[in-house]
C-alpha cells in the first residue's frame, strides 16, 4: 500500500485541489507580514528560531502509530519537504532546522498550523457545508467521499479533453512522458477512481440503505437504480482506456473524443445522483435518531466494506479533498473508527 510515509511525483494533471482552499483573513496580530518565527507556548521545544520553510521537516515516531500517520498527512498537506525517521519513542517529535518539538497530537498539530500557516488545516469543529457535531458520522463520511469523487471526475474529464484536443500527441509537461506513458498514468488514476466509486456504492447498498429501508420501505429505490445505471458507464470507460492503450498515438483521436464524452456523461450523472442523495436521503439518517454507539457501528461497518479503497487508494481519496476536508475525514477515522481497522489502513507497508 505505502500510504503511510511514501511520496510520489505527480504530473500537472494529478495535483490535489490545493488552489481551492480559501485562505482565512489575517488576524490583527498577524497583519502586514507573517513572522519568520512562531511562539510555542504549550509544546516542549528546545528553542524557537528563524527557519526557512524550504527546510526539510523531520517527523520522528513509531511507524505503526496512528498519531504519527495523522501528523504525516497534516505535514504533507502543508506542502513542506518531509522525511520520516522511525523511532521507538512512542511520543512523536517534529524537527524543523534546529527547532525540536514533541507532545500530544493536538499540541503538534497546533505547532504545525502556527509554523506553516497556509493552507489552514483545522477548523476545530465539523462545520463544513453547514454540518455540525449533531450530523451523523456516516453522513459526514459519505459527504466527504462525494466531494473527493466529484473532484477526481472533474480532473479526469479535463485530462481526457486535453488528450483528445492533442490527438494523443505528446503533452507539453515533460513529466507526463510519452503518449503511451501518459495513457498508462491515466489508466492507473481511473483504476483508483473506479475502485472508490464501486466500493462507495457497495457501502451505501449494504450499510446505509438497509437502515433507511427499515424505517420507510422503498426510500432508496431511486438511488439503487442510479447505481445500476452508472456501473455500465464506468465499465465502458475502462474498456475505452484499454483500447486506446494499444492504439498508435496518431490514430486514436476519435477514441479519445469518445472517452472524453463518456467522462462528461458520467460526471453529470454522478453530480446529479450525489446532489439527490444529499438532499433527499442523507437528512433521513439524522431523522432516524441513532445514538452515538449505533453511529460508530455504522461508520466502522462502512469502512470495512470500503477496506480496499482505504488500504490501496487512501492517498487518492484524500487528494480529492481540500486540506481542511481531508483533515476532517482523518478526524472521523481517528476519533470514531476502530483502532485496529484504522491502523490497517494507515500503517501498513511503511516506506522510508
Amino acid at each position: 500500500m505505502g500510504t503511510c510515509f511514501s511520496s510520489s511525483t505527480k504530473s500537472t494533471a494529478e495535483i490535489s485541489p490545493f488552489d481551492l482552499v480559501v485562505k482565512p483573513p489575517p488576524s490583527s496580530s498577524a497583519a502586514a507580514t507573517a513572522p519568520p518565527t512562531q511562539r510555542i507556548p504549550t509544546a516542549t521545544a528546545t528553542k524557537t528560531e528563524t527557519v526557512s520553510f524550504a527546510a526539510t521537516v523531520r517527523l520522528y515516531g513509531p511507524p505503526n502509530s496512528l498519531v504519527t500517520s495523522y501528523l504525516r498527512f497534516a505535514l504533507l498537506h502543508k506542502k513542506v519537504p518531509l522525511r520520516f525517521v522511525p523511532s521507538e519513542d512512542q511520543k512523536p517529535t517534529i524537527q524543523v532546522g534546529s527547532e525540536t518539538v514533541s507532545g500530544s497530537q493536538e499540541v503538534l498539530l497546533r505547532y504545525i498550523e502556527d509554523k506553516f500557516p497556509e493552507p489552514r488545516l483545522m477548523i476545530w469543529k465539523f462545520n463544513l457545508e453547514g454540518f455540525d457535531e449533531a450530523t451523523p458520522l456516516i453522513v459526514r463520511a459519505i459527504w466527504l467521499q462525494h466531494r473527493s469523487m466529484l473532484w477526481h471526475m472533474e480532473r479526469m474529464l479535463r485530462w481526457s479533453e486535453d488528450l483528445a484536443a492533442r490527438g494523443g500527441k505528446k503533452a507539453v509537461d515533460p513529466s507526463v512522458g510519452t503518449p503511451k506513458m501518459e495513457i498508462r498514468k491515466f489508466a492507473k488514476s481511473y483504476t483508483h477512481l473506479q475502485e472508490l466509486m464501486l466500493e462507495h456504492a457497495q457501502m451505501e447498498e449494504r450499510i446505509l440503505f438497509p437502515v433507511l429501508e427499515s424505517v420507510d420501505r422503498g426510500m432508496c429505490k431511486s438511488a439503487n437504480e442510479e447505481h445500476g445505471r452508472e456501473l455500465p458507464m464506468m465499465n465502458g470507460i475502462k474498456e475505452d482506456i484499454k483500447s486506446i492503450g494499444v492504439l498508435d498515438s496518431g490514430i486514436c483521436s476519435e477514441a479519445l473524443f469518445s472517452l472524453a464524452s463518456r467522462f462528461k456523461s458520467l460526471q453529470m450523472m454522478c453530480k446529479t445522483h450525489f446532489e439527490e442523495e444529499e438532499k433527499d436521503l442523507l437528512p433521513m439518517v439524522e431523522a432516524a435518531e441513532m445514538g452515538k454507539e449505533k453511529q460508530k457501528k455504522l461508520l466502522n461497518q462502512s469502512l470495512e466494506v470500503m477496506s480496499g479503497t482505504h488500504s490501496n487508494s487512501f492517498d487518492f481519496l484524500l487528494e480529492g479533498l481540500t486540506p481542511q476536508e481531508a483533515m476532517q475525514y482523518l478526524d472521523l477515522l481517528m476519533k470514531f473508527g476502530d483502532p485496529n481497522l484504522i491502523s490497517s489502513f494507515l500503517c501498513s507497508d511503511v516506506v522510508d
